[in-house]
Protein backbone atom coordinates (compact mmCIF):
# COMPACT_ATOMS: atom_id res chain seq x y z
CA UNK A 1 0.00 0.00 0.00
CA UNK A 2 1.34 3.38 -0.94
CA UNK A 3 1.72 5.63 2.05
CA UNK A 4 0.14 9.07 1.43
CA UNK A 5 2.66 11.07 3.36
CA UNK A 6 5.78 8.91 3.35
CA UNK A 7 6.55 10.66 6.60
CA UNK A 8 9.91 9.18 7.49
CA UNK A 9 11.40 9.95 4.10
CA UNK A 10 9.72 13.30 3.59
CA UNK A 11 10.55 14.73 6.99
CA UNK A 12 14.13 13.60 6.87
CA UNK A 13 14.62 15.39 3.57
CA UNK A 14 12.74 18.57 4.48
CA UNK A 15 13.41 19.17 8.11
CA UNK A 16 16.58 21.10 7.25
CA UNK A 17 14.58 23.70 5.33
CA UNK A 18 11.70 24.03 7.73
CA UNK A 19 13.40 23.76 11.11
CA UNK A 20 17.00 24.90 10.73
CA UNK A 21 18.94 25.45 13.90
CA UNK A 22 19.58 29.07 14.90
CA UNK A 23 23.20 28.71 13.79
CA UNK A 24 22.08 28.04 10.21
CA UNK A 25 20.06 31.24 9.91
CA UNK A 26 22.61 33.07 7.80
CA UNK A 27 20.36 36.07 7.29
CA UNK A 28 20.79 36.91 10.97
CA UNK A 29 24.35 37.99 10.26
CA UNK A 30 23.88 39.88 7.00
CA UNK A 31 24.88 43.54 7.06
CA UNK A 32 24.52 44.32 10.75
CA UNK A 33 24.65 48.06 11.34
CA UNK A 34 27.31 48.84 13.87
CA UNK A 35 26.18 51.11 16.71
CA UNK A 36 29.67 52.66 16.71
CA UNK A 37 30.30 54.32 13.38
CA UNK A 38 33.83 52.84 13.00
CA UNK A 39 35.01 51.26 9.78
CA UNK A 40 37.27 48.70 11.44
CA UNK A 41 34.49 47.49 13.72
CA UNK A 42 32.07 47.01 10.78
CA UNK A 43 34.61 45.10 8.65
CA UNK A 44 35.63 43.00 11.60
CA UNK A 45 32.05 41.93 12.39
CA UNK A 46 31.41 40.97 8.76
CA UNK A 47 34.57 38.88 8.76
CA UNK A 48 33.44 37.26 11.98
CA UNK A 49 30.13 36.26 10.42
CA UNK A 50 31.99 34.53 7.60
CA UNK A 51 34.37 32.67 9.84
CA UNK A 52 31.75 31.25 12.20
CA UNK A 53 30.79 31.90 15.79
CA UNK A 54 33.78 30.22 17.46
CA UNK A 55 36.29 32.21 15.42
CA UNK A 56 34.26 35.30 16.02
CA UNK A 57 34.41 34.93 19.79
CA UNK A 58 38.12 34.19 19.70
CA UNK A 59 38.81 37.20 17.47
CA UNK A 60 36.76 39.48 19.65
CA UNK A 61 39.00 38.60 22.59
CA UNK A 62 42.19 39.41 20.67
CA UNK A 63 44.64 41.97 22.04
CA UNK A 64 44.04 45.67 21.57
CA UNK A 65 46.32 47.90 19.60
CA UNK A 66 49.13 48.76 21.99
CA UNK A 67 49.36 52.28 20.59
CA UNK A 68 45.99 53.25 22.09
CA UNK A 69 45.96 55.20 25.34
CA UNK A 70 44.13 53.62 28.32
CA UNK A 71 40.91 55.54 27.66
CA UNK A 72 40.78 54.52 23.98
CA UNK A 73 41.72 50.96 24.90
CA UNK A 74 38.86 50.84 27.39
CA UNK A 75 36.46 52.19 24.76
CA UNK A 76 37.64 49.54 22.31
CA UNK A 77 37.16 46.84 24.91
CA UNK A 78 33.64 48.07 25.61
CA UNK A 79 32.75 48.12 21.93
CA UNK A 80 33.97 44.57 21.42
CA UNK A 81 32.25 43.34 24.54
CA UNK A 82 28.94 44.81 23.36
CA UNK A 83 29.44 43.29 19.90
CA UNK A 84 30.14 39.87 21.43
CA UNK A 85 27.03 40.07 23.60
CA UNK A 86 24.91 41.08 20.62
CA UNK A 87 26.20 38.13 18.61
CA UNK A 88 25.40 35.72 21.44
CA UNK A 89 21.89 37.14 21.75
CA UNK A 90 21.42 36.92 17.99
CA UNK A 91 22.58 33.32 17.78
CA UNK A 92 20.44 32.02 20.63
CA UNK A 93 17.35 34.18 20.15
CA UNK A 94 14.75 33.54 17.42
CA UNK A 95 14.08 37.25 17.07
CA UNK A 96 16.08 39.52 14.74
CA UNK A 97 17.85 42.50 16.23
CA UNK A 98 17.05 46.07 15.38
CA UNK A 99 19.02 47.53 12.52
CA UNK A 100 19.07 44.43 10.31
CA UNK A 101 18.32 45.06 6.68
CA UNK A 102 15.16 42.99 6.09
CA UNK A 103 15.63 43.22 2.34
CA UNK A 104 18.33 40.57 2.64
CA UNK A 105 15.94 37.92 4.01
CA UNK A 106 15.27 35.44 1.22
CA UNK A 107 11.68 34.64 0.09
CA UNK A 108 12.04 31.09 1.41
CA UNK A 109 12.95 32.25 4.91
CA UNK A 110 10.25 34.93 4.85
CA UNK A 111 7.59 32.32 4.04
CA UNK A 112 8.75 29.66 6.46
CA UNK A 113 9.47 31.85 9.46
CA UNK A 114 6.71 34.42 9.26
CA UNK A 115 3.78 33.66 11.56
CA UNK A 116 1.66 35.86 9.27
CA UNK A 117 1.95 33.57 6.24
CA UNK A 118 -1.48 34.09 4.70
CA UNK A 119 -2.38 30.54 3.79
CA UNK A 120 -6.13 29.86 4.07
CA UNK A 121 -6.76 28.11 7.38
CA UNK A 122 -10.23 26.77 6.58
CA UNK A 123 -11.52 24.77 3.65
CA UNK A 124 -14.30 27.29 3.09
CA UNK A 125 -11.81 30.15 2.72
CA UNK A 126 -9.55 28.16 0.42
CA UNK A 127 -12.47 27.15 -1.79
CA UNK A 128 -13.74 30.72 -1.99
CA UNK A 129 -10.36 32.06 -3.02
CA UNK A 130 -10.05 29.36 -5.67
CA UNK A 131 -13.10 30.52 -7.65
CA UNK A 132 -11.98 32.14 -10.95
CA UNK A 133 -14.42 35.05 -10.81
CA UNK A 134 -14.78 38.63 -12.04
CA UNK A 135 -11.92 40.91 -10.81
CA UNK A 136 -14.41 43.31 -9.21
CA UNK A 137 -15.80 40.48 -7.10
CA UNK A 138 -12.30 39.50 -6.03
CA UNK A 139 -11.66 43.07 -4.82
CA UNK A 140 -14.89 42.93 -2.79
CA UNK A 141 -13.93 39.54 -1.43
CA UNK A 142 -10.43 40.65 -0.40
CA UNK A 143 -11.80 43.76 1.37
CA UNK A 144 -14.21 41.63 3.40
CA UNK A 145 -11.67 38.93 4.19
CA UNK A 146 -9.39 41.57 5.67
CA UNK A 147 -12.11 42.24 8.23
CA UNK A 148 -11.77 38.62 9.37
CA UNK A 149 -8.16 39.33 10.34
CA UNK A 150 -9.12 42.60 12.06
CA UNK A 151 -11.75 40.79 14.14
CA UNK A 152 -9.02 38.63 15.67
CA UNK A 153 -7.37 41.63 17.27
CA UNK A 154 -8.09 41.44 21.02
CA UNK A 155 -9.41 44.27 23.18
CA UNK A 156 -9.82 47.44 21.09
CA UNK A 157 -10.77 46.38 17.58
CA UNK A 158 -10.17 48.74 14.64
CA UNK A 159 -13.82 49.31 13.74
CA UNK A 160 -12.91 52.39 11.74
CA UNK A 161 -10.72 50.32 9.43
CA UNK A 162 -13.45 47.69 9.16
CA UNK A 163 -15.98 50.34 8.13
CA UNK A 164 -13.57 51.65 5.49
CA UNK A 165 -13.23 48.12 4.09
CA UNK A 166 -17.01 47.75 3.80
CA UNK A 167 -17.33 51.17 2.16
CA UNK A 168 -14.67 50.15 -0.36
CA UNK A 169 -16.53 46.91 -1.09
CA UNK A 170 -19.82 48.80 -1.49
CA UNK A 171 -18.29 51.33 -3.85
CA UNK A 172 -16.83 48.64 -6.08
CA UNK A 173 -20.09 46.67 -6.03
CA UNK A 174 -22.16 49.72 -7.02
CA UNK A 175 -19.73 51.25 -9.53
CA UNK A 176 -19.04 47.91 -11.25
CA UNK A 177 -22.58 46.51 -11.19
CA UNK A 178 -22.73 46.15 -14.97
CA UNK A 179 -19.39 44.35 -15.11
CA UNK A 180 -20.37 42.00 -12.31
CA UNK A 181 -23.69 41.03 -13.87
CA UNK A 182 -22.22 40.85 -17.38
CA UNK A 183 -19.93 38.04 -16.20
CA UNK A 184 -22.92 35.82 -15.40
CA UNK A 185 -24.29 33.52 -18.17
CA UNK A 186 -27.61 34.58 -19.66
CA UNK A 187 -29.58 31.65 -18.22
CA UNK A 188 -28.42 32.61 -14.71
CA UNK A 189 -28.98 36.38 -14.96
CA UNK A 190 -32.13 36.39 -12.83
CA UNK A 191 -30.48 34.47 -10.03
CA UNK A 192 -27.41 36.71 -10.33
CA UNK A 193 -29.50 39.89 -10.05
CA UNK A 194 -31.21 38.52 -6.96
CA UNK A 195 -27.88 37.68 -5.32
CA UNK A 196 -26.48 41.10 -6.23
CA UNK A 197 -29.43 42.82 -4.54
CA UNK A 198 -28.90 40.63 -1.47
CA UNK A 199 -25.22 41.58 -1.38
CA UNK A 200 -26.04 45.30 -1.34
CA UNK A 201 -29.17 45.62 0.77
CA UNK A 202 -30.06 42.14 2.01
CA UNK A 203 -30.29 41.01 5.61
CA UNK A 204 -26.74 39.71 5.42
CA UNK A 205 -25.55 42.31 2.92
CA UNK A 206 -22.96 45.04 2.98
CA UNK A 207 -25.26 47.81 4.24
CA UNK A 208 -26.31 45.65 7.20
CA UNK A 209 -22.67 44.77 7.87
CA UNK A 210 -21.73 48.45 7.95
CA UNK A 211 -24.48 49.08 10.51
CA UNK A 212 -23.21 46.25 12.72
CA UNK A 213 -19.70 47.68 12.59
CA UNK A 214 -20.96 51.11 13.65
CA UNK A 215 -22.60 49.47 16.68
CA UNK A 216 -19.24 47.84 17.48
CA UNK A 217 -20.80 44.47 18.25
CA UNK A 218 -18.14 41.87 17.29
CA UNK A 219 -20.57 38.94 17.35
CA UNK A 220 -22.99 40.64 14.97
CA UNK A 221 -20.11 41.78 12.78
CA UNK A 222 -18.82 38.21 12.57
CA UNK A 223 -22.24 36.83 11.59
CA UNK A 224 -22.86 39.61 9.08
CA UNK A 225 -19.42 39.16 7.57
CA UNK A 226 -19.97 35.42 7.12
CA UNK A 227 -23.31 36.07 5.41
CA UNK A 228 -21.79 38.67 3.05
CA UNK A 229 -18.90 36.37 2.12
CA UNK A 230 -21.33 33.51 1.43
CA UNK A 231 -23.24 35.77 -0.96
CA UNK A 232 -19.98 36.83 -2.61
CA UNK A 233 -19.05 33.17 -3.13
CA UNK A 234 -22.47 32.37 -4.60
CA UNK A 235 -22.14 35.25 -7.08
CA UNK A 236 -18.62 34.19 -8.02
CA UNK A 237 -19.74 30.62 -8.64
CA UNK A 238 -22.36 31.90 -11.07
CA UNK A 239 -19.64 33.81 -12.91
CA UNK A 240 -17.33 30.77 -13.07
CA UNK A 241 -19.29 28.61 -15.50
CA UNK A 242 -16.32 26.41 -16.41
CA UNK A 243 -12.54 26.17 -16.47
CA UNK A 244 -10.66 29.41 -16.97
CA UNK A 245 -7.78 27.69 -18.79
CA UNK A 246 -7.21 25.06 -21.46
CA UNK A 247 -5.97 21.65 -20.41
CA UNK A 248 -2.76 20.40 -22.04
CA UNK A 249 -3.52 18.31 -25.11
CA UNK A 250 -1.99 15.14 -23.64
CA UNK A 251 -4.46 15.19 -20.73
CA UNK A 252 -7.71 15.59 -22.66
CA UNK A 253 -8.42 11.84 -22.44
CA UNK A 254 -8.76 11.99 -18.66
CA UNK A 255 -12.07 12.51 -16.83
CA UNK A 256 -12.31 16.09 -15.60
CA UNK A 257 -14.54 18.23 -13.41
CA UNK A 258 -15.28 21.66 -14.87
CA UNK A 259 -16.29 23.35 -11.63
CA UNK A 260 -17.39 22.25 -8.17
CA UNK A 261 -18.91 19.04 -6.88
CA UNK A 262 -20.08 17.72 -3.52
CA UNK A 263 -19.48 14.17 -2.32
CA UNK A 264 -21.28 12.62 0.64
CA UNK A 265 -19.47 9.79 2.43
CA UNK A 266 -21.07 7.57 5.06
CA UNK A 267 -18.64 5.82 7.41
CA UNK A 268 -19.32 2.87 9.73
CA UNK A 269 -17.29 1.64 12.68
CA UNK A 270 -15.51 -1.58 11.82
CA UNK A 271 -15.39 -2.91 15.38
CA UNK A 272 -19.04 -2.38 16.25
CA UNK A 273 -18.41 0.72 18.38
CA UNK A 274 -20.09 4.07 17.83
CA UNK A 275 -19.18 7.61 16.92
CA UNK A 276 -19.42 10.16 19.71
CA UNK A 277 -22.74 11.93 19.96
CA UNK A 278 -23.13 15.35 18.45
CA UNK A 279 -24.41 18.11 20.74
CA UNK A 280 -27.66 16.82 22.22
CA UNK A 281 -27.66 13.78 19.94
CA UNK A 282 -27.35 10.03 20.32
CA UNK A 283 -24.46 7.65 19.79
CA UNK A 284 -24.19 6.73 16.10
CA UNK A 285 -23.08 3.52 14.45
CA UNK A 286 -22.47 5.46 11.25
CA UNK A 287 -21.67 9.08 10.46
CA UNK A 288 -21.85 11.19 7.32
CA UNK A 289 -19.36 13.76 6.11
CA UNK A 290 -19.40 16.00 3.05
CA UNK A 291 -16.49 17.16 0.96
CA UNK A 292 -16.48 19.82 -1.74
CA UNK A 293 -14.21 18.90 -4.63
CA UNK A 294 -12.71 21.68 -6.73
CA UNK A 295 -12.31 21.27 -10.46
CA UNK A 296 -11.32 24.91 -10.91
CA UNK A 297 -7.87 24.22 -9.48
CA UNK A 298 -7.55 20.43 -9.89
CA UNK A 299 -9.85 19.41 -12.78
CA UNK A 300 -8.15 16.08 -13.57
CA UNK A 301 -7.77 14.95 -9.95
CA UNK A 302 -11.29 16.02 -8.96
CA UNK A 303 -12.71 14.54 -12.15
CA UNK A 304 -11.04 11.17 -11.65
CA UNK A 305 -12.22 11.07 -8.03
CA UNK A 306 -15.80 11.95 -9.03
CA UNK A 307 -15.73 9.17 -11.65
CA UNK A 308 -14.54 6.66 -9.04
CA UNK A 309 -17.28 7.75 -6.65
CA UNK A 310 -20.02 7.39 -9.26
CA UNK A 311 -18.74 3.92 -10.18
CA UNK A 312 -18.99 2.76 -6.55
CA UNK A 313 -15.25 2.31 -6.19
CA UNK A 314 -15.19 3.37 -2.55
CA UNK A 315 -18.30 1.57 -1.31
CA UNK A 316 -17.08 -0.90 1.30
CA UNK A 317 -13.50 0.44 1.32
CA UNK A 318 -11.57 0.11 4.57
CA UNK A 319 -9.84 3.07 6.16
CA UNK A 320 -6.48 3.33 7.90
CA UNK A 321 -5.15 6.08 10.16
CA UNK A 322 -1.50 6.97 9.49
CA UNK A 323 0.72 10.03 9.87
CA UNK A 324 -1.93 12.70 10.52
CA UNK A 325 -4.12 11.22 7.82
CA UNK A 326 -7.03 8.88 7.19
CA UNK A 327 -6.34 6.94 3.99
CA UNK A 328 -8.35 4.43 2.01
CA UNK A 329 -7.03 0.93 1.44
CA UNK A 330 -5.42 0.02 -1.87
CA UNK A 331 -8.37 -0.77 -4.12
CA UNK A 332 -6.37 -1.81 -7.17
CA UNK A 333 -8.35 -4.25 -9.24
CA UNK A 334 -11.72 -3.35 -7.73
CA UNK A 335 -12.53 -0.94 -10.58
CA UNK A 336 -10.68 0.25 -13.65
CA UNK A 337 -8.75 3.38 -12.76
CA UNK A 338 -5.72 5.33 -13.92
CA UNK A 339 -2.89 7.32 -12.39
CA UNK A 340 -3.54 11.02 -12.85
CA UNK A 341 -0.44 13.24 -13.08
CA UNK A 342 0.39 15.23 -9.96
CA UNK A 343 -1.70 18.41 -10.29
CA UNK A 344 -1.03 21.53 -8.20
CA UNK A 345 -2.25 25.07 -8.89
CA UNK A 346 0.30 27.65 -7.62
CA UNK A 347 -1.02 30.88 -6.10
CA UNK A 348 -0.95 33.72 -8.59
CA UNK A 349 -0.96 31.42 -11.62
CA UNK A 350 -3.75 30.79 -14.12
CA UNK A 351 -3.35 27.06 -14.61
CA UNK A 352 -2.06 24.06 -12.65
CA UNK A 353 1.40 22.57 -12.82
CA UNK A 354 1.58 18.91 -13.80
CA UNK A 355 4.02 16.29 -12.54
CA UNK A 356 5.89 19.03 -10.64
CA UNK A 357 5.63 19.62 -6.87
CA UNK A 358 5.90 23.14 -5.49
CA UNK A 359 9.04 24.40 -3.82
CA UNK A 360 7.64 25.92 -0.63
CA UNK A 361 11.10 26.85 0.63
CA UNK A 362 11.39 29.09 -2.44
CA UNK A 363 8.14 30.87 -1.64
CA UNK A 364 5.73 28.85 -3.82
CA UNK A 365 2.31 28.23 -2.26
CA UNK A 366 -0.70 26.33 -3.66
CA UNK A 367 -4.20 27.69 -4.19
CA UNK A 368 -5.53 24.60 -2.39
CA UNK A 369 -3.19 24.13 0.58
CA UNK A 370 -2.67 20.84 2.39
CA UNK A 371 -2.21 22.76 5.66
CA UNK A 372 -5.93 22.75 6.47
CA UNK A 373 -7.69 20.27 8.75
CA UNK A 374 -9.88 18.08 6.56
CA UNK A 375 -8.05 18.71 3.29
CA UNK A 376 -8.67 15.89 0.79
CA UNK A 377 -5.82 14.75 -1.47
CA UNK A 378 -4.71 11.80 -3.54
CA UNK A 379 -1.87 9.61 -2.33
CA UNK A 380 1.19 9.24 -4.52
CA UNK A 381 1.48 6.49 -7.08
CA UNK A 382 3.54 3.52 -5.92
CA UNK A 383 5.80 3.87 -8.96
CA UNK A 384 6.34 7.64 -9.19
CA UNK A 385 5.73 10.77 -7.09
CA UNK A 386 4.99 12.56 -10.36
CA UNK A 387 1.65 10.75 -10.47
CA UNK A 388 -1.18 10.33 -7.99
CA UNK A 389 -2.48 6.95 -6.95
CA UNK A 390 -5.21 5.63 -9.28
CA UNK A 391 -7.44 4.96 -6.25
CA UNK A 392 -6.15 5.94 -2.81
CA UNK A 393 -7.14 9.29 -1.33
CA UNK A 394 -6.72 10.62 2.19
CA UNK A 395 -8.12 13.15 4.64
CA UNK A 396 -5.32 15.26 6.09
CA UNK A 397 -5.60 15.92 9.83
CA UNK A 398 -3.53 19.09 9.93
CA UNK A 399 -1.98 19.88 13.31
CA UNK A 400 -0.03 23.12 13.64
CA UNK A 401 2.02 21.54 16.44
CA UNK A 402 3.57 19.23 13.86
CA UNK A 403 4.15 21.83 11.16
CA UNK A 404 6.90 24.24 10.17
CA UNK A 405 7.41 27.62 11.81
CA UNK A 406 5.29 29.31 9.16
CA UNK A 407 2.39 27.02 10.03
CA UNK A 408 2.89 24.98 6.85
CA UNK A 409 2.76 21.21 6.64
CA UNK A 410 6.09 19.54 5.90
CA UNK A 411 4.38 18.05 2.81
CA UNK A 412 2.86 21.29 1.53
CA UNK A 413 2.84 21.44 -2.26
CA UNK A 414 3.76 17.76 -2.68
CA UNK A 415 0.30 16.22 -3.16
CA UNK A 416 -2.72 16.84 -5.39
CA UNK A 417 -5.20 18.48 -3.02
CA UNK A 418 -8.61 18.57 -4.70
CA UNK A 419 -11.12 19.48 -1.97
CA UNK A 420 -12.00 19.96 1.68
CA UNK A 421 -14.27 18.46 4.28
CA UNK A 422 -17.04 21.01 4.79
CA UNK A 423 -19.43 19.03 7.02
CA UNK A 424 -18.62 16.39 9.62
CA UNK A 425 -15.06 17.49 10.33
CA UNK A 426 -15.53 16.35 13.93
CA UNK A 427 -15.94 12.80 12.61
CA UNK A 428 -12.46 12.66 11.05
CA UNK A 429 -10.66 12.52 14.39
CA UNK A 430 -12.85 9.60 15.50
CA UNK A 431 -12.06 7.36 12.54
CA UNK A 432 -9.87 4.37 13.41
CA UNK A 433 -8.09 1.78 11.32
CA UNK A 434 -10.64 -0.79 10.21
CA UNK A 435 -13.57 1.61 9.86
CA UNK A 436 -15.41 1.30 6.56
CA UNK A 437 -16.84 3.62 3.92
CA UNK A 438 -20.40 2.34 3.69
CA UNK A 439 -21.15 4.53 0.67
CA UNK A 440 -19.82 7.48 -1.31
CA UNK A 441 -22.13 9.51 -3.55
CA UNK A 442 -21.69 12.49 -5.84
CA UNK A 443 -24.69 14.53 -4.73
CA UNK A 444 -23.87 17.70 -6.65
CA UNK A 445 -21.82 18.43 -9.75
CA UNK A 446 -22.79 15.51 -12.01
CA UNK A 447 -23.44 17.99 -14.83
CA UNK A 448 -19.85 19.27 -14.56
CA UNK A 449 -18.23 15.84 -14.76
CA UNK A 450 -16.87 15.27 -18.26
CA UNK A 451 -16.11 11.67 -19.22
CA UNK A 452 -14.27 11.44 -22.55
CA UNK A 453 -15.31 8.73 -24.99
CA UNK A 454 -11.84 7.16 -24.92
CA UNK A 455 -11.45 4.23 -22.57
CA UNK A 456 -8.87 3.77 -19.85
CA UNK A 457 -6.53 1.86 -22.17
CA UNK A 458 -6.21 4.97 -24.33
CA UNK A 459 -5.48 7.03 -21.23
CA UNK A 460 -2.79 4.60 -20.13
CA UNK A 461 -1.13 4.69 -23.54
CA UNK A 462 -1.16 8.51 -23.55
CA UNK A 463 0.79 8.65 -20.28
Amino acid sequence: MASPLSSSTVVSHRIFFLNPSPLNRKFLFVKPKSPFNRTNSGDFRMQCSKNGTKELIHSCNSSIDSKLNPFEAGSKNLEKLVATILIFVQVWSPLPLLGLDSAYISPAEAVLYSPDTKVPRTGELALRRAIPANPSMKIIQASLEDISYLLRIPQRKPYGTMESNVKKALKVAIDDKDKILASIPADLKDKGSELYATLIDGKGGLQALKTSIKKQDPDKVSLGLAASLDTVADLELLQASGLSFLLPQQYLNYPRLAGRGTVEITIEKGDGSTFSAAAGGDQRKSATIQIVIDGYSAPLTAGNFAKLVTSGAYDGAKLNTVNQAVITEDGSGKVESVSVPLEVMPSGQFEPLYRTPLSVQDGELPVLPLSVYGAVAMAHSETSDEYSSPYQFFFYLYDKRNSGLGGLSFDEGQFSVFGYTTAGKDILGQIKTGDIIKSAKLIEGQDRLILPAQNNNNINSST
